[in-house]
């Protein structure tokens, strides 16, 4: 018996494949970049078969089909593209298996393989799209299931059904749960517009970030069928799946460019949910990895993981620049605007690395002249992180605003600049602004310090 079990949330737009989309795969980078590291998280979980739910698989009137074909294969031509090709290995013992599960549970199961007109071994757009990121190269068999017009308890006992065949079996399955959110969410948008399609994306995304796949089954009739879904059935029965396992659920990326809502997410241990996510190059918590340093990498994980799931990440620092004890500012900026910047002039925590996970949290959610940052904004956000040398005394004279920031001090009110700011040209300029933020009076006696910082975009 086996309790290793992962799960993956994908969207499914051919638009997104490269070969269907071409220079259009720029506008879903942050799915795309989130496939990778769902790619990366199937590599090191390394299943015996993929169960993947489509909700584009045949369907039939009063039961789930399952594809027992020992062979299946599919690709995406009839959107202008022959490849990829997908061609992969099926898993008849499991299907059977799954199937007999399911009707332990009084689930109504249909096998593909005795119903030609239910094209056994074809692979529909909902599952090329996912595999083509996940194993375009077919090593691991795949189970293909669809979804049914029957309640969301029903689905969800049957992604039960296929966690108890796999420990039946004794395999490792990675489940892959195909499926977009609303196709409503602006004007002319697939299924035409409707304002409740962004309630119920928000909805979605917060449940499915904090893990509680159970509260999906809750979710507002009506809410439904303003949003025009087709992946919240898979998702459910991916609860199903994980129920009782050892697993976290985290969120990579949300967006909705040509108005239907692409959520990717994955879920299974922690330790290789982080493995995946920090060995990963691109992904969204940390994403753009390629582009930025160490600690600008820390600050995004760290704000993305406690906006979304509300979790401060712990983040070893044993060697290197982020062991040693620092204060740091993390600023943030979404398009020309500030977001958010909070920052410690010396260390108040053992580490620098403690000091950034700290310090962008903060600026996310507690720099009182601005909102807290929303999950929808993660993926415009450009951060900064300066990290303080010590001050030193100075005088007005050996002040520059380029390469020195200034701290102002009088009694116990203290204002701080940082070097190099856009608009701050002058010593008296950032002398001024430093006193105004501290509440001292222009005609006050301060005492001054400068220091350098080390800049990471």
């Amino acid at each position: 018996m086996t309790t290793d079990v992962i799960g993956i949330i994908a969207p499914h737009p051919p638009i997104m494949v490269p070969e269907v989309g071409g220079r259009d795969v720029e506008l879903v980078e942050e799915s795309t970049r989130a496939m990778g590291v769902a790619a990366r998280l199937m590599e090191f979980f390394n299943p015996d078969a993929i169960v993947l739910m489509s909700p584009h698989a045949p369907l039939v009137a009063d039961g789930f089909l399952i594809d027992d074909s020992e062979h299946l294969e599919g690709d995406l031509g009839q959107f202008g593209a022959t490849r990829p090709h997908l061609s992969t290995a099926g898993d008849p013992e499991l299907a059977n298996a799954i199937a007999h599960e399911a009707r332990v549970s009084s689930v109504p199961v249909v096998l593909r393989g005795a119903h030609l007109r239910l094209s056994p071994g074809a692979l529909d757009h909902a599952a090329v799209v996912p595999l083509s990121f996940i194993d375009r190269a077919g090593r691991w068999p795949v189970v293909e299931l669809s979804l049914a017009w029957l309640p969301f308890e029903t689905h969800r006992e049957l992604g039960k059904a296929v966690r108890r065949a796999a420990e039946s079996l004794g395999r490792r399955v990675a489940f892959l749960a195909s499926g977009d959110c609303s196709h409503r969410l602006l004007p002319g948008a697939p299924a035409g517009f409707n304002p409740r399609g962004s309630d119920f994306d928000r909805e979605l995304v917060r449940l499915v970030g904090s893990g509680d796949y159970r509260a999906l089954m809750n979710l507002d009739a009506e809410l439904v069928e303003a949003a025009g879904e087709c992946g919240l059935r898979s998702f459910i029965t991916l609860g199903g799946f994980l129920e009782g396992a050892d697993t976290k659920t985290r969120l990579l990326a949300y967006e909705g460019p040509w108005g239907v809502g692409y959520l990717t997410a994955i879920a299974g241990p922690v330790e290789l949910l982080d493995r995946a996510m920090t060995q990963t190059p691109g992904c969204k918590h940390g994403h753009r990895g390629d582009d930025e340093s160490e600690p600008v990498a820390l600050a995004r994980r760290a704000i993305d993981a406690y906006v979304i799931e509300r979790r401060v990440i712990v983040d070893q620092h044993d060697t290197g620049l982020l062991s040693e004890p620092a204060g740091a500012f993390v600023s943030l900026h979404r398009g020309p605007d500030l977001r958010g910047c909070i920052g410690t002039i010396g260390p108040t925590h053992a580490t620098l690395g403690d000091e950034i996970i700290h310090n962008a949290i903060q600026a996310a959610t507690a720099d009182p002249r601005f909102p807290p940052v929303s999950a929808e904004e993660l993926g415009d956000l450009e951060i900064s992180v300066d990290v303080l040398h010590a001050p030193e005394p100075a005088s007005m004279a050996d002040l520059d605003p380029r390469q020195f920031g200034v701290i102002v001090s009088a009694d116990w009110r203290r204002g701080l600049l940082l070097p190099d700011l856009e608009g701050v040209d002058t010593s008296e300029q950032q002398v001024t602004i430093a006193m105004r933020k501290a509440g001292i009076g222009l005609r006050e006696r301060v005492k001054l310090e400068r220091f350098r910082v080390d800049r990471y975009h």
